[in-house]
């Protein structure tokens, strides 16, 4: 790791103070405890866009980071804890997608504020407007947001998913995505492991940009609501053969 890419991330994060203090906790390539030192660092956006999340993503100013997340062993707290660390690698910035408020209201509307894996109203401060395909797959693309794009472009385009005090599923489909980009093998939703089209592993010859989606298709991150109804008729045939 060059100490000239760390001073250059660091230079690219003056004008984000919370994000360059994780940066800063982060940037020795050590595991470090969500629970001892990230909420030292900065409290309830360690983990989200104004930390982890947000270093992750990368913007239009600066790359994205390499940063590997699981469940360790702590030596301060002596527990289980969510822990962090920084790779010492980049990406290809994935900055959040800005859709705008005209459309925000339509895709909502058109799906009743309903999540799709839950299947329960929420308030809109509860549901993440969900690309189908994953922004860690763009590549320097960023899909247009089209105001004027009809109902059926939509339902193409994006679900809605949960995000409230009880669990994010918006996160965990980030995580499934960040890995199957690492290994090449597709998600499975709360660990099931069936795939409407295709299977485990990553088939598109791409790996980013607008080619790349072919790979997703099949995967219930991608579409829970054609995954859960394909998983059920295979259930139903099953049953029949019994």
């Amino acid at each position: 790791m060059s100490e000239n890419l760390v001073s250059q991330i660091k230079a690219q994060l003056q004008t984000a103070p919370t994000q360059l203090k994780v940066f800063n906790l982060l940037s020795d390539r050590a595991w470090h405890c969500r629970r001892c030192e990230g909420r030292q660092v900065a409290s309830e956006q360690y983990a989200g866009g104004g930390g982890i999340q947000g270093l992750q993503r990368g913007s239009k100013n600066r790359p994205g980071l390499v940063i590997e997340s699981e469940s360790r062993p702590c030596n301060n707290c002596q527990r289980i804890t969510k822990q962090d660390h920084w790779t010492g690698e980049i990406k290809s910035a994935n900055s959040a997608a800005k859709i705008p408020n005209s459309l925000v209201r339509r895709i909502l509307e058109i799906y009743s504020y309903t999540d799709v894996i839950e299947q329960r109203q929420r308030a809109t401060h509860e549901l993440v407007i969900d690309h189908r395909f994953p922004m860690e797959r763009w590549g320097s693309n960023e899909p247009p947001h089209l105001t004027s794009i009809n109902e059926d472009e939509i339902k193409e385009k994006f679900q809605l998913l949960k995000k409230d005090s009880s669990g994010n599923h918006n996160l965990l489909k980030s995580r499934s995505c960040e890995r199957c980009i690492k290994t090449g093998k597709r998600g499975t939703p709360f660990s099931i492991r069936f795939w409407y089209e295709g299977g485990e592993d990553w088939a598109s010859i791409h790996q980013r940009g607008t080619e790349a989606e072919e790979g997703c298709i099949g995967c219930g991150w991608y579409n829970f609501e054609a995954w859960r109804d394909a998983l059920n008729q295979r259930l139903a045939e099953s049953a029949k053969d019994d």
